[in-house]
């Protein structure tokens, strides 16, 4: 078991070249919202910026993306197609995706979930609504041909077929090679297992975290570092560790009570810069 530290975070990160542009820097689509939903796509696309993603899109209901697009300062948001083969050549074209976060549990909404896993030859984050659509099929899931992470809290887990009694560290891995795909069994300690037996337990993180659009924030952050070409495993285990540290910085200057994901998105800044320096020393 190997644990993530500020160190490992640092090695983890994908190289900037300093004449990139933002072609350079990964293209990632997320599939999130619905009515009474629309703050999870915003928080989720906005960390994506923040974690350095070049272009980052947002595919919403039509009935909210005024809402959406409203609110994202950085990412494209557009209604998704009524025509689900044109949404899929547009995701093709990105190197990374999220499905799920705020995405409702209408047919409808799980119905388009199961047809991107089935058929999206990108990198896929799997979360919240994704993973539940996910577990009602879990041979789609299984059945994946391209690199998947699901990033379930432990009710979602357990939605998937996890068992938590040998621990949440074995439970991950035992998930992750049932599945086929990168497990990130988020809670105090999160941890990362991967289908291939490689296991990581995170070091930040606190109790102030535990508030609805954290996990949304996380899923962008990963499909970010994805996009910009690392492994799925290795961009699950440094978002996790950026995650945490920014709610660790919330925490700090604003207590546990008051600290929400935004602010967390806001603090990413900070996280890289105290990263990166302490990698340069």
């Amino acid at each position: 078991m190997e644990r993530i530290t500020a160190e490992l975070a640092a090695s983890l990160l994908p190289p900037r070249r300093e004449a990139g542009h933002k072609g350079d820097f990964g293209r990632v689509y997320i599939v999130a919202g619905a009515v009474g939903y629309t703050g999870a796509p915003v928080y989720a696309a906005e960390a994506a910026c923040r974690t350095g993603s070049g272009l980052v899109f947002v595919g919403v209901p039509r009935e909210v993306y005024p809402i959406v697009a409203a609110r994202c300062a950085a990412a494209m948001a557009q209604p998704l197609p009524e025509d689900r083969e044109e949404l899929l050549a547009r995701m093709s074209r990105c190197d990374a995706a999220v499905i799920g976060p705020g995405l409702g549990r209408s047919p409808e909404a799980e119905a388009l979930a199961l047809f991107l896993l089935e058929n999206l030859p990108v990198p896929v984050v799997l979360d919240a609504d994704g993973i539940n659509a996910a577990a009602a099929h879990i041979d789609v899931l299984r059945g994946r041909r391209w690199p998947t992470v699901v990033t379930p809290h432990e009710g979602e887990f357990l939605r998937l077929g996890g068992d938590l009694s040998p621990g949440r560290e074995a439970a991950a891995l035992a998930a992750a090679r049932a599945l086929g795909c990168v497990v990130v069994l988020k809670g105090p300690g999160t941890v990362v297992a991967g289908p291939d037996g490689r296991e990581r337990v995170n070091t930040t993180g606190n109790c102030g975290m535990a508030k609805g659009g954290s996990g949304d924030v996380l899923a962008g952050m990963i499909a970010s570092l994805a996009g910009q070409g690392a492994d799925l495993f290795d961009a699950a285990g440094c978002a996790v560790w950026l995650h945490g540290r920014a709610g660790d910085l919330c925490r700090r200057e604003m207590t546990a009570y008051a600290m929400t994901p935004p602010d967390m998105v806001d603090r990413l800044g900070a996280v890289f810069r105290e990263l990166l320096k302490a990698e340069n020393q």
